[in-house]
């Protein structure tokens, strides 16, 4: 899990999704509480904004769109509760699949 939470390709799971979701208020909040300055805040949130936006682009992917999807209103309660594509797509292997990926594959003799 989170293995390149800066990336942009690739697909994750509902789970990641969420799990950054509340990473990114949890972040977002303790950052405006500590803050005093609104510069000083926006400068510190910037990365965190990446993150959430690339995970967000990777759960689209696992939906079969574009990333650009995220920027949809209310898209992102569909991304939290929606199934992904099973298999594979044009954007990855299922992460579901442990066998569809190769670094997880396993060799049977």
């Amino acid at each position: 899990m989170f293995k390149s939470p800066f990336s942009f390709d690739g697909r994750i799971r509902r789970t990641e999704y969420g799990l950054s979701v509340i990473l990114y208020s949890f972040i977002t909040i303790v950052l405006a509480i500590m803050s005093s300055a609104p510069g000083i805040y926006y400068l510190l949130i910037l990365p965190g904004l990446i993150f959430f936006w690339a995970q967000g682009a990777k759960r689209c992917h696992d939906l079969g769109n574009s990333g650009w999807y995220q920027l949809i209103p209310f898209y992102g309660l569909w991304m939290l509760f929606a199934e992904g594509d099973k298999g594979n797509n044009r954007f990855g292997p299922d992460p579901k699949d442990p066998f569809s990926n190769k670094e997880n594959r396993m060799i049977v003799r």
